[in-house]
This record gives structure tokens, sequence and C-alpha cells, in this order.
């Protein structure tokens, strides 16, 4: 296979859109369903995602009055177009590390914002009062978490020896130390928020804001920032387990038990979902920004200890 087509194929096909959008959906079934037995309810069939998908691309698109007509359509393209790269670019780095390119860690980075950015400005072109306030929310709630993902991934760059390499950060497994253990913890506090889960589900804050940001979407663009959705409980899962707890390998008990890393994970977030309550903003940013931010500078400076003595534990 030539190199055009097997970049196409990694694109469309695997670890890119069908598999993202496969996997995805049956994660956020998952979420919603151990969420509904939490509460002592049935919850959706499995296929619910799916049909909700379907449902809102048969619907009308409407675009208030107002809006930046331009920002509003463009900004669900945006956000989904850097998941998807997002999706791919791990995926490679994950299971087939020697076609991984040198950097690979920023760029991950970089694209990890994205999606958070296209939801700020898709909000604000909506000329919503509702809208604005979920907007104003989103933005303090991405500064909030940004400054202790950065720090957590200096910790795993030191942890690599200085490499900007995500399959080096697999190899490295930087959980096995202090420093990365931290690190990882904080880095699902932080994916948690972007995904915009309880307790970090300010922006939208339905019983608030009657879904906030997204609050003047309707039909394909909706279904589009559901999809991204989706597809971003996958793809954030899998930065932490190929950052932090040593990637999902190349052979069938490697990858099984990557899976089982992913899982994990999973059930870690269903876990702080259903059990907190949501807070205000200003608590969020105390939290990221004082315990989570001390935290963090604590795991670089043993992380650094660690480097400059040969004490791996640390």
């Amino acid at each position: 296979m030539s190199n055009e087509l097997q970049i196409l194929f990694w694109i469309l096909v695997f670890p890119g859109f069908v598999f993202t959008c496969g996997v995805g959906l049956l994660s956020s079934w998952v979420v919603r369903k151990v969420s509904a037995l939490v509460q002592y309810r049935v919850g959706p069939p499995v296929l619910q995602p799916v049909w909700d998908i379907r449902k809102l691309l048969a619907k009308e698109i409407l675009i208030p009055e107002q809006a930046n007509r331009f920002l509003f359509v463009a900004a669900p393209l945006v956000a989904l177009a850097s998941v998807l790269v997002l999706s791919t670019v791990l995926g490679v780095a994950a299971f087939w590390p020697g076609r991984a390119f040198v950097g690979d860690l920023i760029v991950v980075l970089y694209l990890m914002s994205l999606p958070s950015l296209a939801l700020i400005l898709g909000s604000s072109a909506s000329a919503s009062p509702h809208a604005a306030v979920g907007t104003a929310r989103e933005i303090k709630l991405v500064l909030a978490y940004e400054l202790p993902l950065v720090l957590a991934i200096i910790v795993a760059i030191i942890k690599t020896g200085g490499s900007l390499s995500i399959a080096d950060a697999a190899a490295a497994a930087p959980v096995a130390s202090i420093s990365g253990a931290l690190a990882c913890i904080v880095s699902l506090l932080c994916i948690h928020a972007k995904l915009g889960f309880v307790p970090f589900d300010m922006a939208e804050a339905e019983t608030e804001l009657g879904s906030g940001v997204l609050m003047e979407y309707s039909g394909a663009l909706l279904a589009m920032w559901n999809l991204t959705s989706a597809m971003m409980l996958v793809a954030l899962p899998m930065f932490l387990v190929v950052v932090f707890l040593g990637g999902f390998g190349s052979t069938p008990g490697q990858i099984a038990l990557g899976i089982v890393k992913y899982v994990v994970i999973l059930v870690l977030m269903i876990l702080i979902k259903n059990t907190n309550p949501r807070v205000r903003i200003d608590q969020a940013m105390k939290f990221f920004w004082v315990y989570c931010g001390i935290a963090l500078a604590g795991a670089v400076v043993l992380a650094m200890l660690g480097s400059v003595y040969g004490i791996g534990w640390l």
C-alpha cells in the first residue's frame, strides 16, 4: 500500500473516523447506561447514540438572525476535524510507533485545545445571551485546566529524557513514578473538564442555561458537536493511556492490556461524574490553579530531581 493510501486509511478508517466514531458512540452509551443505573433508571438502548445522531442529521439547521453565520457553521466543522486528526495521530503513535513523527506530543497538545476554542467561537457567534454566559464560563474553564495539563505533559517529557515523542513517552510509562502518577491523576481531571462532564459542566448547565454554549445549535450542526464529544471520549483517554500508562503495544496481550487501561479510565470518569455535584466556575478555577497547579509544580520538581540523580521512582 502506498504512503498516500496508508495515510488515507488511517484518517478515514483506523484509527481515524470509522474506528473513533464507533468506539466513541459505544463509550457514550456506556456512560449514559451506567449513569442511569446509578440513578435507578433503565437507561437507553445500546444504539441510542446512533439514533440520536441520525435524528439530528434529518432535522433542519436553524441559524439565529443576528449570528455570524460563517463562524457559527465553521466552528463544529473545525472541532470535528481537529478531533479526527488527534485520534489519528494518537492511534498511529500507539500502534505504529515507527511511523510517528518527532514532536507529535506538541501537535497533540495543540489539537486537544482546538475543540474547546471552536466551541467558544461558535457559541460567541450565536448572538444568544444564554450562550454568552456559557461562553464566558468555557473560557475561564479552559484557562483553568490548560496550565495543569501543560505541566503534566512537561513531567512526561522530563521522564522521557526530554523527548517530544509520544512513542518515547509510552515506552517510559511515567505513571510508574511518583511525579508521573501525580501528572496522570491531574491529567485525568483535566480531560474530564475538557469533556464537559459533571462537576465541570458549568458551560452547558442544562438546568441553568438550557445547554448554554450549545443552546442555538440544531440539526446537523448539533450532530457534529455530539459526534465530536463522542470522538473525544476515545481520543482523550487514549492520550492518557499512551502518554502516561505505557501505551497499547503491538502484541495481542499488550493491546488487550491497553484496552483494559482505557476501560479503567472510562470507569473512573463515570464515577467522578456520578458522585460529584456541579461546581461554580470560581471553584473550578481555584481547584485547577491552586490545588492541581501546586501538585503539578511539585511533580515537575520531583521529575527533575529524579532525572538529575537517576532516581527512577521519583
